[in-house]
């Protein structure tokens, strides 16, 4: 039995005085008012309307429900009222990982903006350069960047992630640009330990090239590895949203700009795509516009 249809048939027949005119009121059969009237004496083991052919009346346990009941639709309505305000307005703290980096750089510019828009949403930023586990920390979205998903991830993808191979322009007065790759092995190579300590990946012509060198420094901080390369310690690859002002500015040269380092996929990540909160629905929809298409707004 659905006892909030139940109790909303009894305060309406208490209401109208009649099971006909509850039955108009509720667009269902009287013979239904009747069964769920019914239903709700069996499940509070009491009577609670006296029944005539002329008239309704309540029961002393009728009398006693009736406020109950009426509070309880109260309640109901409130709680409808509640959930509906939610799936309209965007409200809410979410709570968001990524790496440091791109949190920086991208991501905190785009949850401003976001908020703009939306100012009922908070937002909780673990900036982190390892993946963590959504369901322990309580992560409704991770912005991962990578091409290794396991195949039971929720993913949407959000945008690419291009890099370039660079240096400062002291340490190529100083050292002279490779011109090739057997000479830039022969150079100060700094690299990501996550991303790959012990190699440089490149892609020409489709091809897949995996440089291995021997890093002067390698660290797991893109910050830290930024900041070797525009001190002239060495050369490095970086992504395009992290330097692309430094580019831009003349602090960092490209090196054999032939070369493409791989490309990686940028992804939203979340737990289930069921019953998510509209805020973030929004917000990823939000993040593939700003950072979709076939160039980043970085590299644009």
């Amino acid at each position: 039995m659905d006892r909030l249809t139940a109790t909303r048939v009894f305060v309406a027949v208490v209401e109208h005085g009649s099971m006909t005119q509850a039955a108009e009121r509720l667009d269902m059969s009287t013979a239904m008012v009747s069964r769920y009237l019914a239903s709700m004496e069996t499940w509070l083991g009491t009577r609670l309307l006296h029944r005539t052919t002329r008239r309704i009346s309540l029961t002393e346990a009728g009398q006693a429900t009736l406020t109950s009941c009426r509070q309880l639709l109260d309640l109901a309505e409130d709680v409808e009222h509640q959930a509906g305000e939610v799936r309209r307005v965007p409200a809410g703290r979410l709570r968001i990982t990524c790496s440091a980096s791109f949190a920086e750089a991208q991501l905190a510019p785009a949850l401003a903006e976001f908020q703009r828009r939306y100012p009922q949403v908070q937002f909780g930023l673990l900036a982190i350069d390892r993946s963590v586990d959504l369901a322990a920390e309580r992560i409704d979205l991770a912005v991962r960047i990578t091409n290794s998903l396991e195949p039971t991830m929720i993913v949407r993808p959000l945008g690419l992630c291009r890099s370039v191979l660079c240096a400062a322009p002291a340490y190529l007065r100083a050292h002279g640009a490779p011109r090739t790759l057997e000479e830039l092995q022969g150079h100060r190579c700094l690299t990501h330990a996550i991303v790959g300590a012990a190699q440089f990946r490149f892609r020409r012509k489709r091809q897949l090239i995996e440089l291995p060198v021997t890093a002067q420094l390698s660290t797991n901080d893109t910050a830290v590895l930024r900041s070797a390369v525009l001190a002239g310690t060495g050369i490095g690859i970086l992504p395009t949203y992290f330097v692309g002002q430094y580019l831009r500015q003349g602090r960092l040269v490209r090196v054999l700009p032939e070369l493409e380092p791989e490309t990686l996929g940028i992804h939203a990540i979340f737990l289930s795509r069921q019953h998510q909160p509209l805020a973030l629905r929004l917000l990823v929809d939000f993040l593939v516009e700003r950072f979709g298409g076939d160039a980043p707004p970085w590299d644009r």
